[in-house]
């Protein structure tokens, strides 16, 4: 008897666990709202002129018409096309659709681009970006680079002394004596005829 009481209360244990897990915990219903409105949604291509990239290397995009003037803002690569929005009144600068920039609106060259026929109108360019600060010199480093120039006169040209070419004067007065040629002249005519006589005696 107490054998199947116990049968019977562990299979009354094992029904009561397997309708706990197949119930689980209760779960509460998620509400979602749909959306009533219309998402738009852009299915057409830009219309109106387009400028393509025609320069082998890439063109910078700058902030207005002046690559001196305005800075960089980006850059398109050879064969990329941009949405032409207006030129210069000259025609240098074409003014495009650039997303991603302040405005949403750069510049660039117009010979290096390629434009399709189209109405361009002309743009007013934006105001030149001032500087926020004005470049000074400290005077005194200004000071310590500057070499001070003291004016100096030139030489001025000295003429030589003048040339003395020596002169020399005869002495005046008689002179007193034998010439000395007179002498030479004697002596050498003894010795010749003494060796004369020294000839005749050897024969």
């Amino acid at each position: 008897m107490r054998f199947w009481l116990k049968i019977s209360f562990w299979f009354i244990f094992l029904l009561g666990l397997l309708a706990l897990f197949a119930t689980g915990p209760a779960r509460t219903p998620v509400l979602a709202q749909q959306s009533t409105g219309s998402v738009p949604t852009v299915t057409g291509t830009a219309t109106g002129p387009i400028v393509t990239i025609t320069y082998p290397e890439q063109v910078n995009v700058r902030a207005g018409p002046s690559s001196v003037y305005y800075p960089a803002i980006g850059v398109m690569l050879p064969g990329q096309t941009a949405p032409a929005l207006g030129r210069t009144s000259g025609g240098e600068w074409i003014q495009i659709y650039y997303p991603g920039v302040p405005g949403d609106v750069g510049w660039i060259y117009a010979p290096l681009v390629s434009l399709t026929p189209g109405f361009l109108p002309i743009v007013e360019p934006p105001p030149t970006a001032t500087p926020r600060t004005t470049p000074t010199i400290d005077p005194t480093l200004q000071a310590a680079f500057q070499v001070p120039m003291t004016p100096t006169r030139l030489p001025t040209f000295t003429p030589a002394p003048p040339l003395s070419v020596p002169t020399f004067e005869r002495l005046s007065g008689t002179r007193t004596g034998v010439p000395m040629g007179l002498v030479l002249f004697g002596l050498a005519l003894v010795g010749m005829f003494g060796a004369l006589v020294s000839f005749l005696r050897g024969r």
